[in-house]
């Protein structure tokens, strides 16, 4: 285990930080060819091709489907920073499932360019009166890979996949937990039963976590699925190499995308040969060399170069629900015990030195805890946590930490004002943005130490409560409902589940907020609901929210046809193609 010291005199720290950060952006940039592209900015713009109007954010609907035909043939060379290591996407949370799990799976349901539900493998539902019971209507002539008939008896033995304990899941089974059981019908009618109205139900079966896999996998084995998946979708893993790369071949039958992507027959490339590659620089020289054709995880570093090249286009998408979080505190351990010390603590937080750290001037910084883009956002919170030190240091005053010890450090009875933050090695989260944190910490006079520990070490203490507050994280989803995920008291890990309340919150106001948006289906109540639980977690301070969930993509010129998921604002390869006469 490493620990990772205080810093020594913190004015100059985050200052260094960032002309060190601007200093290899400047490099990186010398060392790019210029010219005039239609992606060149002057600036960057944190959000993207989205429209920014009395705080909401929205995208043109027309980034959502095909605009005209593709030409067939050739093969992708896409890179990614990570594996996800499975291709059971029910059993983990990783975000690489949200363009991953397009490529080979296929969803119930599918969002249109409103974040309302359309038809997908479901061409039409009833729901009962009482908001309990949801009968799908399937579509006939789908079939898995392995020939198995898509029908009411996949459907069932999915959900059931989801939630069965040996699965695992830290996300498919949380986001069903409301569903008791499924009827067969008839072949291809399936009734969902729940305990309870959930009114986010059909938005969280739009989502890839919750795609179908082959129903004769599932039940014959489903060990096999890590690495040779079964789906429906328009591509077939053809082989796999852990953390190092996958292939995909077109799947020529397939003819059911979703009626919103306005795609019709089998995907335009015959492959996708996916390479996996940490690092940063590697991804971007692969790209700018032509080594590669496409990288999902663009190096927000080299986004003013990618755009200064004529050669190759960049996308910043900001995914729905929670921004990303710098500190997530324990409520129920000391000193975040007192909500005066979390506020004090997030509001001396500089929110756009860490997003500058992060993301180099390419992410939005974020001060509340619903992204721009959600249904039911509400901007009027959006500058309740801003960086304020003065703020802070009258919170820190009220909360009793008034004396001094000899290291500058708040005291209170004897006592000096510490804690320390849990953190791993995690490029979402570089080691950088923690230093910075601390370094604002330190000018307020709060003791923050780092611990970084080997992520398996810290997803364990996490779900058993033994930390004071942990680094970095985001918790993407399509629904508002992303609150209820994060915030409300029966998300809290236990024996039992694996909970996303990391911060331990337990709020009766929250919860009853949250409770009552997930039975609710006014959209004027669910505006005020959520309204509401947004207003609450300012004055709770479970989190410091710090910029929003950025998802950036870069490519060459001849690569074609790129939309995005509606569910989660990352690319769809289902219509991209490759146009030779570009090269």
């Amino acid at each position: 285990m490493m620990r990772i010291a205080k810093g020594n005199g913190s004015i100059s720290l985050l200052n260094a930080l960032l002309r060190i950060s601007l200093l290899a952006g400047a490099c990186v940039l010398s060392a790019c060819s210029s010219g005039d592209s239609e992606t060149k900015a002057a600036g960057t713009n944190p959000t993207g091709s989205g429209i920014l109007k009395n705080g909401q954010l929205s995208y043109s609907a027309a980034d959502y489907y095909q605009q005209s035909e593709g030409k067939p043939g050739g093969t992708l060379r896409a890179t990614v920073a990570a594996d996800t290591n499975t291709f059971d996407v029910h059993s983990i949370s990783h975000g690489n499932v949200q363009w991953l799990g397009r490529i080979i799976y296929d969803a119930l349901v599918y969002q249109d360019e409103e974040g309302n539900i359309s038809p997908w493998l479901a061409k039409s539902w009833d729901i009962s009166a009482d908001g309990k019971v949801y009968t799908f209507h399937l579509r006939e002539g789908v079939t898995f890979s392995d020939g198995t008939p898509f029908n009411a008896e996949a459907v069932q033995v999915n959900l059931e996949h989801m939630r069965d304990p040996a699965t695992k899941s830290p996300l498919a089974a949380a986001y069903i937990k409301p569903y008791v059981r499924g009827r067969i019908i008839d072949p291809y009618t399936f009734e969902a039963t729940l305990k309870e109205p959930y009114a986010p139900f059909l938005d969280v079966l739009a989502q890839s976590w919750l795609s179908m896999i082959s129903p004769k996998q599932i039940k014959e084995d489903p060990k096999s699925i890590a690495e040779k998946p079964i789906g429906s979708g328009p591509f077939v893993l053809e082989s796999y190499t852990r953390s190092q790369g996958a292939s995909f071949v077109k799947r020529a039958d397939y003819n059911w995308a979703p009626p919103v992507v306005r795609h019709q027959g089998p995907a335009y490339l015959d492959r996708i040969e996916l390479i996996f590659v940490p690092e940063a620089m590697i991804r971007y020289s692969s790209l700018q060399s032509g080594q590669s054709d496409f990288t999902l995880d663009a190096p927000p570093q080299n986004a003013q170069a990618i755009r200064a090249n004529p050669d190759l286009r960049f996308h910043s998408r900001i995914r729905k629900a929670n921004p990303f979080r710098s500190l997530t505190f324990n409520t129920e351990r000391a000193p975040f015990d007192d909500v005066l010390v979390r506020k004090a603590l997030a509001l001396a937080i500089d929110r756009e030195g860490v997003a500058w750290i992060a993301g180099f001037g390419e992410f939005l910084p974020k001060s509340d805890y619903l992204a721009a883009n959600t249904r039911y956002y509400d901007p009027s919170f959006k500058n309740a946590l801003v960086y304020n030190v003065t703020e802070a240091a009258r919170l820190f005053d009220q909360a009793g930490w008034t004396e001094r010890d000899a290291e500058g450090y708040r005291t209170k009875n004897g006592q000096r004002l510490s804690a320390t933050l849990l953190i791993t090695e995690n490029p979402g989260f570089p080691n950088s943005v923690a230093v910075a944190i601390q370094a604002d910490a330190r000018k307020a006079g709060f003791e923050l130490k780092i611990e970084m520990v080997p992520l398996a070490v810290s997803t364990e203490r996490r779900y058993a409560g033994d930390y004071q507050a942990l680094g970095g994280g985001y918790w993407h989803t399509n629904t508002p409902d992303g609150l209820y995920i994060l915030y409300h008291s029966n998300s809290i890990a236990s024996e039992k589940l694996i909970g996303q309340n990391s911060s331990r919150l337990r709020d009766p106001e929250l919860d009853d907020a949250l409770e009552r948006a997930r039975k609710s289906t006014d959209p004027s109540e669910l505006q005020a609901l959520y309204s509401t639980a947004q207003r609450r977690l300012t004055e709770l301070v479970p989190a410091v929210p710090s910029y929003e969930s950025h998802h950036m993509i870069a490519y060459r010129k001849e690569v074609k046809g790129v939309i995005f998921d509606t569910s989660h604002n990352t690319p769809l390869f289902i219509g991209v193609w490759l146009d030779k006469a570009a090269q």
